[in-house]
C-alpha cells in the first residue's frame, strides 16, 4: 500500500489521536482570507476533520476532496448535518473540477503527498483571481520538555523501529509557490501543547504512517518499549507543536 492511502486504514483512530491545530491560526487565517458566507473554500485532504471545524463554521461554501473511502465517510458522518459542507471521494490529482473556482484552497499536512508540479498549477487553476493557498503542518519537539525519557526513546528507535517499507516521499518545497506564478509568499507560526499519558502517546505513534508498516516482531516490542517509557517517565510525556503556516496569493489579474 502507499503511504498516502495507509490513513484509511485506520479513521477512528486517526480521528482520535491525530493533533488538531491552534485557534489562533485558523482565526489569522480566516481573517487574512476573508473567509465567511459566500466564499468558496476547498480543503485538499482533509483526513477527519482535523483543520476542516473552523472553516466550516464560518458559513462559507466548504468542499473537501478525500481520497480515502473510509476517511471520505468518517467526514460525511460527522459533517453531513451543515448545509454548506460537501465532499468528493477522488484524488485530487486526476479529479476534474469543471467550472468550480474558490477563494480559498488550504490543506493541512497533505499537499506535500501531491507531486509539488502538480500541487502548485492545479491549485493555482482552481483559484479565483486574488485567492489564498494555504499549507499548514505541525512540528513537534518532546526533547526539551524532558532529555531522559527523549533519549530513552531514541533507544527504542533504534533498537526496533525497522519499517518494511522505505518512506521516500521527497520533501515538499512550500517556498517554490512564487515558481508558479503565486504572490506574497510568507510563513506564519502559532504555538501549542499536548501533554499525553503512556498510553495516548503510544496511540498516537501508531497513526504515523511509517510506524504503521513495522512488522513484528519489532512492531509489538517498539511499541511495548515506547508504553514503558513513559510509564518510567511519570506516565507523562509533554510535546510542545508549532503550526506553521505557509501562505500565498493567486494574482488578481
Amino acid at each position: 500500500m502507499e503511504f498516502r492511502k495507509i490513513f484509511d486504514t485506520i479513521p477512528d483512530k486517526f480521528d482520535k489521536y491525530r493533533p488538531r491545530y491552534s485557534r489562533e491560526l485558523f482565526d489569522d487565517l480566516i481573517a487574512y482570507a476573508g473567509i465567511g458566507p459566500g466564499k468558496a473554500v476547498l480543503e485538499i485532504g482533509p483526513g477527519t476533520g482535523q483543520a476542516s471545524d473552523p472553516i466550516i463554521e464560518t458559513g462559507c461554501d466548504y468542499h473537501a476532496i478525500e481520497l480515502g473511502e473510509h476517511l471520505y465517510e468518517k467526514m460525511k458522518e460527522k459533517y453531513s448535518g451543515y448545509p454548506n459542507f460537501s465532499i468528493v471521494n477522488d484524488d485530487f490529482i486526476t479529479h476534474d473540477f469543471g467550472n468550480e473556482r474558490f477563494d480559498m484552497i488550504y490543506s493541512a499536512a497533505t499537499i506535500q503527498w501531491i507531486p509539488e508540479k502538480i500541487a502548485f498549477q492545479k491549485t493555482f487553476e482552481l483559484l479565483k483571481p486574488g485567492g489564498v493557498l494555504a499549507m499548514m503542518l505541525t512540528s513537534s519537539d518532546y526533547r526539551e520538555s524532558n532529555e531522559a525519557l527523549y533519549e530513552q526513546i531514541q533507544k527504542i528507535y533504534d533498537k526496533y523501529f525497522k519499517p518494511e517499507e522505505e518512506y521516500k516521499q521527497g520533501s515538499f518545497g512550500y517556498s517554490n509557490a512564487p515558481d508558479y506564478g503565486y504572490v506574497d509568499f510568507e510563513r506564519r507560526e502559532f504555538y501549542g501543547q499536548r501533554v499525553m499519558n503512556a498510553e495516548e502517546y503510544v496511540q498516537y505513534s501508531g497513526t504515523h504512517c511509517t510506524h504503521m508498516v513495522i512488522p513484528e516482531p519489532y512492531n509489538t516490542k517498539f511499541f511495548d518499549g515506547l508504553r514503558q517509557a513513559v510509564l518510567t517517565a511519570g506516565d507523562r510525556i509533554v510535546f510542545k507543536d508549532t503550526y506553521v503556516l505557509y501562505l500565498t496569493k493567486k494574482p488578481q489579474a
